[in-house]
């Protein structure tokens, strides 16, 4: 295959993808005692996106990667989730997150990528992650994997872990078909207020007239927001330029006060994205090779969901604690390996078990959040006029409460070990 040819790299596990799945993984392995290199295909950290909602299960696995409290002092914490009808134009539901004294079992809050993003890779030992790798191919070479790059290199890997988003590589070399497009697509954006925004600290959430949209304060002068929709033929040409993109949002905001308003009109085009909403079918994450031999996958390039449940970042970073945790009791063990197989053959196997008990506590998990999301979407967004009067009189609550529902999963601790310097 020419390999032999080339100056190849060894490295022990091997991470594809250096946004949140990825440096959260490795940070996990780090806390573990295991070291792992980064491919990030970008030059430098990828930053785009602006913020996401950050709820208790993934402050659980923040603080098992002992970044939480840095995170913390960044971002204003939210008392509680506000939704409203934008066709009645009044509030359809309250439910709070913290108790009068600020105590309460949900921890909400609005995290920035960029402060989450250098926060990991800071923690993470230098040259850790290899900026500019972008993977082409991946071949079996007996109880490694030769990771083929675009730049010509090849890294001998004992593991491979594909953080690689919604249009993994590493999750097609697994058999997984291509994240199926929903039929909806989803703009986000950042304003900031100098002088201050003036909300309260809630997650207020609209929908209605067949869109939905959420705004999140971050900090004291910040806010992120979020508008999905079902672009129509016509529709395609406001996702070219971010000035029509801005123009669409506040023509379509429905019954909503002035302030609302004013958050879309004082966010500049610049931080404005569009992108396509895709998930996989929960039976395809349920059936399908979450793992196979010594390869697997987390993140985006395991169970990519809608936004309606606000779980991606945070289901990722439960699958780079769990997968840390299984990783590490396996290249931990040091029982007296069977004198009949060679070690490395007994490692291979043990790596391997690793990752599917790794696959068999993610897999109904991640179904669970792509299935739930799927529907919550379909139903909030839709237009008809049955179920929009349905949603907006009695299924409030109902759906605002299987949102919070899903944010009380706790994916455990981290056995930590000491950190050769």
């Amino acid at each position: 295959m020419g390999a032999e040819d080339k100056s190849v790299i060894t490295a022990e596990i091997v991470i594809v993808g250096g946004g949140i799945a990825g440096l959260a993984t490795a940070l996990g392995l780090h806390r573990s005692g295991l070291r792992s290199l980064v491919l990030e295909s970008s030059d430098r950290l990828r930053v785009t996106g602006a913020a996401f909602a950050t709820w208790t299960n993934a402050w659980r696995a923040l603080d098992a990667l002992g970044i939480g409290d840095i995170l913390r002092s960044h971002h204003v914490r939210h008392q509680g989730l506000v939704t409203m009808s934008t066709e009645m134009g009044i509030r359809t539901s309250t439910i709070p997150f913290m108790n009068k004294d600020g105590s309460g079992e949900h921890e909400v809050r609005c995290v920035k990528r960029k402060v989450l993003l250098e926060t990991l890779a800071k923690e993470l030992p230098e040259n850790t992650i290899r900026f500019s790798s972008k993977l082409v191919s991946i071949e079996d070479s007996g109880h490694f994997k030769l990771m083929h790059l675009a730049d010509g290199s090849v890294i001998k890997a004992k593991v491979v872990i594909g953080c690689d988003g919604v249009n993994s590589p590493v999750s097609r070399w697994l058999g997984f078909k291509k994240a199926a497009y929903v039929g909806r697509s989803a703009m986000r954006g950042y304003a900031v207020f100098e002088g201050g925004h003036g909300f309260e600290p809630d997650f207020m959430l609209f929908s209605g007239h067949g869109a939905r949209y959420g705004i999140l304060p971050c900090d004291e002068t910040s806010l992120f927001w979020f508008f999905t929709f079902v672009p129509s033929g016509k529709d395609k040409q406001i996702e070219e330029t971010p000035a029509r993109m801005k123009e669409f949002v506040l023509n379509n905001l429905g019954k909503v006060p002035g302030e609302i308003r004013n958050v879309f009109a004082s966010t500049k085009e610049d931080d404005i994205i569009c992108s396509p909403l895709r998930n996989r079918a929960p039976w395809e994450i349920l059936f399908g090779n979450v793992s196979k031999d010594n390869v697997c996958v987390t993140g985006d390039a395991f169970h990519p969901m809608t936004p309606d449940l606000g779980q991606g970042a945070c289901s990722a970073l439960e699958d780079a604690v769990v997968l840390a945790r299984c990783l590490a009791e396996a290249l931990s063990d040091r029982s007296v390996p069977d004198n009949r197989h060679p070690e490395e053959e007994v490692e291979h196997e043990r790596i391997k078990m690793a990752l599917k008990k790794y696959a068999k506590e993610r897999k109904w998990r991640g179904a669970d959040l792509v299935g739930t999301a799927h529907v919550l979407g379909r139903i909030q967004q839709s237009d008809e006029r049955v179920i929009s009067f349905i949603r907006d009189k009695f299924l409030s609550p109902i759906l605002a409460a299987a949102v919070v529902k899903r944010t009380k999963f706790d994916c455990g601790q981290l056995k930590t070990a000491s950190i050769p310097v």
